[in-house]
């Protein structure tokens, strides 16, 4: 195993501004992901938190298997029903950079710091770094397992405070922590983000030219149990 740091210029990847900046931002993060992905990591003491402005991905635990792992991720394809936001997903592949997500403060809170440790219970929002829409939430059924739906909502990371999630960690972790087991539980609705390999999309429930075949549907859910566990692992993580 190795221990890996990189230093990042903050100032010029984290702020969302003009178009071309974002491009650049997006393109610098995914490649960066993608060195890290193709790497077994180990961490230093002092880089073993999830930190705010980071560029993660969440690896699904329910789903996820020593074979195989399941990755939130998201592209430019909207729902045909429901909301018609953009859909999210789980997939088995951690080289997408699609399923690379910015960790925020939450919706009309002060921009938390970048590096800063954050705590159990904190307030934040996921800004898809590929598209800058927010992982989102709201009353409308999902299509497949009939529980709530979770869509990409937003114009360049700006949403509103249905894109609010709480940091629900297990144990008695103060901070949020690489590696370890956590839910989000969505601020407005008290659901909780989930998915489960009984909902995947396929040619009887998606049609022929499905663009999310064999992806595992993600919704959100009224309690917690093992289908709402996640944890952070892979990404570009940022620190003080």
């Amino acid at each position: 195993k190795y221990n890996f740091s990189i230093y990042i210029p903050l100032t010029n990847i984290l702020r969302i501004g003009e178009k071309e900046e974002r491009e650049m931002r997006v393109n610098f993060l995914c490649r960066a992901a993608l060195v890290l992905s193709a790497l077994s990591l180990g961490h230093a003491e002092d880089d073993k938190y999830v930190t705010c402005g980071s560029a993660v991905k969440l690896t699904h635990l329910g789903a996820s298997s020593s074979t195989k792992q399941y990755y939130l991720n998201s592209d430019t394809h909207n729902f045909s029903s429901g909301s018609g936001h953009q859909i999210v997903t789980v997939v088995p592949s951690k080289t997408k950079h699609s399923s690379l997500w910015n960790i925020r403060e939450g919706h009309d809170q002060t921009p938390c710091t970048a590096g800063q440790k954050l705590t159990c219970g904190s307030r934040i929002r996921l800004t898809h770094i590929s598209t800058g829409r927010n992982l989102h939430t709201h009353g409308i059924r999902s299509p497949l397992s009939r529980q709530q739906e979770v869509s990409g909502f937003g114009e360049e990371g700006k949403g509103d405070g249905g894109d609010d999630w709480i940091i629900t960690c297990e144990g008695r972790d103060t901070y949020w922590t690489r590696n370890r087991p956590f839910k989000l539980q969505h601020k407005d609705t008290r659901t909780y983000l989930s998915s489960n390999a009984q909902y995947q999309y396929n040619q009887r429930n998606c049609g022929g030219n499905c663009p999310i075949m064999n992806h595992l549907e993600v919704a959100a859910k009224a309690t917690p149990d093992l289908e709402t566990r996640w944890k952070v692992e892979l990404g570009v993580h940022l620190s003080h």
